[in-house]
């Protein structure tokens, strides 16, 4: 027996996979910090590739940071060499070109048949985009997010994605529904657009296309739920955790979407009535014994 067969052994485990691609940050609960617990809970072995070590996230007034990006490549030999493949496979925040293609090549190398691949296109909010999101950068997001099953893009970035002017105030279900569309005709089957406002709600808009031999079938839904509380740093990743979890464990999307934006709250109201400052995130510890796979 060779060395990669001794450490990969082929159907001798029947538990679920994924791996993960985000940053580390040890103090405020985003990224890795959140998706390890969270797709844990739900019974799936979560496997990290780090793009950036940092103290804190970057949203306090000071951070250490130790980016990532040129030991990606021999990190990833390593499971390369011993033959590993997932389950499910989920990318966040990716900071650069290069970030993007690496984890293009982890789509491309340890995916089976049967990978459910969910990308969070981690762009911008609320009309604008992100420092680190160049022109340049949005364009080789856009290509990843089309190599994706489930895309997760909240509206500022499905407007990105999509090549539409974003607008504030309320969204029409036809101006969501022909986003998704567009986005599903290019790869993904299955859209979820984030924190669609909608007055004293949030809703989070489900797409789902079918290719089947006699041709394309198409369901929607736009699922509110009250606002809980401020926005937290956090909450975004909580909800592609769940996602990614669910899609391996094969739950139904708008079952786990509904799942995602209900924890979320549970999550919300916690840390209100602890106090928690809105840059720590979420006190998801609290309630996660309330999520269920």
């Amino acid at each position: 027996m060779d060395k990669k067969e001794t450490f990969q052994r082929p159907g001798s485990s029947r538990q679920k996979k994924a791996a993960v691609i985000n940053d580390m940050a040890g103090f405020g609960r985003c990224a890795l910090t959140v998706a390890l617990p969270v797709v844990s809970r739900l019974k799936v072995q979560c496997c990290p590739v780090p793009t950036a070590i940092l103290s804190n996230h970057t949203a306090y007034p000071d951070f250490f940071l130790d980016d990532y990006t040129d030991r990606m490549e021999d990190y990833l030999d390593r499971w390369r060499k011993l033959g590993l493949t997932f389950d499910g496979i989920g990318t966040g925040f990716l900071s650069s070109e290069k970030q993007i293609g690496i984890a293009g090549r982890v789509i491309r190398d340890f995916r089976k048949e049967d990978t459910i691949v969910v990308v969070d296109p981690v762009m911008g909010d609320n009309g604008k985009l992100y420092a680190a999101c160049t022109r340049q950068v949005c364009r080789e997001m856009i290509k990843l997010a089309e190599s994706g099953d489930i895309v997760t893009p909240n509206v500022t970035e499905c407007c990105i994605l999509t090549g539409r002017d974003f607008h504030e105030g309320r969204w029409k279900d036809g101006e969501l529904l022909a986003m998704a569309r567009d986005l599903a005709e290019r790869g993904p089957g299955k859209v979820v657009i984030t924190g669609v406002p909608a007055g004293s709600y949030i809703g989070n808009f489900c797409y789902e296309r079918k290719r089947e031999a006699e041709g394309c079938s198409e369901t929607w839904a736009l699922r509110r739920v009250k606002k809980a509380g401020e926005s937290r740093c956090g909450t975004g990743d909580i909800f592609s955790a769940v996602i990614l979890a669910d899609a391996v464990n094969k739950v139904p999307l708008e079952k786990s979407v509904k799942k995602a934006a209900d924890f979320i709250s549970l999550c919300i109201r916690k840390s209100e009535e602890l106090e928690v400052p809105l840059t720590d995130g979420v006190c998801f510890e609290e309630v996660l014994d309330r999520l269920k796979p």
